[in-house]
């Protein structure tokens, strides 16, 4: 399994000049900027469909509305049992499932037939993506929505987003003293 850090891309490219030493620089710089890529821009599943980020943004948000909406309506009963003395409540935290973008991978290699098909095939046998909260496209995204708008009410709780890479692929989480936890793919 290749490691492919989306912080750190230069490490992406000595992964891959370990793993794969007849490759000439060129195409590894290739090959690993193709993995980033993949990465940063991974389409996220939601109810068996896959939505590309960012030009699918507001058809994914209609969809995950309706499960804020069931998030904000649980904290409503809720709220009936709370006193006064009850400290700030943690925001929910809903699973953004994902998989690396073949398409912004591809484009990133051009016309070279020879590296899209050893990207397809490293992308095949899995990836590990190491990843600070700002690196992926939809889960930074999908924070900033304006919840309130889409799901039809007022947001009585917070919505924070995670990432979770499903196929085979995981994802471990940067913090800011390294290793935050580790998200495994489930195969699909």
């Amino acid at each position: 399994m290749i490691t492919c850090n989306l912080t750190k891309p230069e490490s992406t490219f000595d992964t891959i000049r370990k793993a794969y030493k007849d490759l000439k620089p060129t195409d590894a710089a290739l090959i690993a900027m193709a993995l980033v890529e993949a990465g940063r821009s991974a389409d996220a599943v939601y109810d068996g469909e896959t939505h590309a980020w960012p030009h699918d943004y507001q058809a994914l948000a209609k969809s995950i509305a309706q499960e804020v909406r069931q998030v904000q309506e649980a904290v409503e009963g809720d709220k009936a049992k709370k006193t006064a003395k009850t400290p700030e409540e943690e925001p929910v935290t809903l699973t953004v499932h994902l998989k690396p973008s073949f398409k912004a991978g591809e484009a990133a290699l051009a016309d070279r037939a020879d590296l899209q098909t050893l990207f397809a095939d490293i992308v095949a046998e899995g990836v590990e993506y190491l990843y600070s909260p700002t690196d992926i496209g939809w889960p930074w995204t999908l924070e900033r929505v304006n919840w309130a708008t889409f799901s039809g009410g007022d947001l009585r709780r917070r919505v924070k987003f995670r990432a979770e890479f499903e196929g085979g692929h995981t994802g471990v989480e940067l913090g800011p003293g390294g290793k935050k936890k580790v998200t495994k793919g489930s195969k699909a």
